[in-house]
């Protein structure tokens, strides 16, 4: 059973219904962590997730509709948070978009279209800035400082068909990480991305060449196994605690040691 190691403390992560943010909101609420998360448009998974947290560690828990390719959105969001939270310690920019958002941005580079490239950089980039933005308001206050973390991926270190639009913006965002990190360090509060390999989530599955991507994940890896939604978890835990409060413009790389192969 895990030590409620962040007891008192909050989380506010975007994006926690699914994959890689659901495994998160469950990571620190077995640590004793209050939760907030935001999904895209299915209230009633997130208020089965809500039940269930609750249920299993005894933490608050809630949940924020968001349209992520409306980033100003976010301030009316963290006026809902206000209404049911008090404090803020750590923020994590995990939302994605897919689907008919990114049609011209995800795609081989000869069908790249601007409408689809910027849909990615609303959703990737500037959300990342209006919600640590809006987050680094409610950190200060507490006077303790914090952790923020955007979430990001190894596509911008290996190709990966189709995948420039996506890997251009998670580069884009890591050297975002690095100028907020600059900035805020006089707040107390630190800024660090987590990168992922090809994690086996239901964004991944609906790959055309899902089979195919998973198989060259297993071989490149030395570990000889795709990476699991909790595989991300423990770096984003080590991020927000003690143990890395010396650490901060960082992005830590977790990918079964596939982008060296």
């Amino acid at each position: 059973m895990s030590e409620k190691t962040m007891q008192g403390k909050t989380l506010f992560i975007s994006g926690g219904t699914r994959g890689i943010g659901k495994a998160i909101v469950y990571a620190f609420a077995a640590k004793g962590c209050d939760v907030a998360f935001t999904y895209a448009s299915n209230a009633d998974i997130a208020t089965e997730i809500i039940a269930d947290v609750k249920l299993k560690y005894g933490v608050k828990a809630r949940a924020y509709k968001l349209d992520i390719l409306e980033p100003l959105t976010y301030k009316d969001v963290f006026k809902e948070f206000d209404e049911d939270f008090s404090t803020l310690d750590f923020f994590i920019s995990n939302a994605i978009i897919s689907g008919r958002a990114v049609v011209g941005g995800f795609a081989p580079f000869m069908r790249l279209k601007p409408k689809g490239l910027t849909n990615i950089y609303t959703a990737t980039v500037s959300a990342f800035v209006v919600g640590a933005q809006e987050a680094t308001k409610r950190i200060e206050a507490t006077g303790n400082g914090g952790s923020i973390i955007s979430m990001s991926s190894t596509g911008n270190l290996v190709y990966t068909p189709n995948y420039s639009g996506h890997g251009t913006n998670k580069a884009a965002v890591e050297t975002m990480v690095k100028y907020a990190a600059a900035e805020l360090g006089e707040k107390n509060i630190r800024v660090n991305a987590v990168s992922g390999g090809p994690i086996d989530t239901d964004a991944l599955k609906a790959f055309p060449n899902y089979e195919e991507v998973k198989q060259e994940v297993v071989n490149r890896s030395p570990l000889s196994r795709m990476g699991d939604a909790t595989d991300l978890t423990g770096a984003c835990i080590f991020l927000c605690e003690n143990n890395s409060s010396w650490l901060t413009g960082q992005t830590i790389v977790v990918d079964g040691g596939t982008s060296f192969q």
